[in-house]
Order: C-alpha cells, then sequence, then structure tokens
C-alpha cells in the first residue's frame, strides 16, 4: 500500500517539528551559555540583575495611590483630589460663577 500525499506531508510536519524543537533548545543553550560568559565577565550575580530590574527604590507615596480629597460637592458629597480633569459637576459649577474655593475641604 503506497502512502498518500497527505501522510507524506504529516510526516514532513512532524520532522519539521522535531528540527524546531531541537533549534529552539540550542539556541536558548547557546543564549544561557552568553549570559553566564557576560556575567563573569563584569562580575556581574543574579541580585544585580533583580535588583537592577526593579528600578530605583522610591521612598515615600507611591505613583498612582490615592490622594486626599481638596474639594467637595455639598450637594452629593462627590470629591475631588485636584489632579487630573475637573469633574464635571465642579466643572458646571465654575461655568456659573463660582469659584473653586467654595468647594475646597
Amino acid at each position: 500500500m503506497s502512502k498518500t500525499p497527505l501522510s507524506d506531508l504529516l510526516n514532513q510536519k512532524a520532522e519539521l517539528e522535531k528540527q524546531i524543537a531541537e533549534m529552539q533548545r540550542q539556541e536558548r543553550t547557546d543564549a544561557i551559555a552568553q549570559v553566564r560568559t557576560l556575567m563573569t565577565q563584569y562580575g556581574l550575580s543574579l541580585a544585580d540583575l533583580a535588583a537592577k530590574a526593579t528600578g530605583p527604590k522610591i521612598s515615600g507615596p507611591r505613583a498612582g495611590g490615592k490622594v486626599a480629597a481638596k474639594y467637595r460637592n455639598p450637594a452629593t458629597g462627590d470629591t475631588w483630589s485636584g489632579r487630573g480633569l475637573k469633574p464635571k459637576w465642579l466643572q458646571a459649577a465654575l461655568d456659573s460663577g463660582r469659584s473653586l474655593a467654595d468647594f475646597a475641604i
């Protein structure tokens, strides 16, 4: 019984997948060796890599943290920290002639 063109293609695919997996393993091994060489050359340790990856230490409040409210809408209790865009309720009040100081906490 002769092989069909489909079975030939499936066999070729399996062989290519094996070759791809082997090539990926080899490239990974080479990359690890290169990294080890560079670490030895520059006297680096894993701790050095981890320290650099996290960035500089920042003291004080973190970016994106909560900020205390500076302005409050007496009618609804809505607040605004004074950062970012003005909320619609505050912008509408300012447009109607009220001042920002009227809403200060």
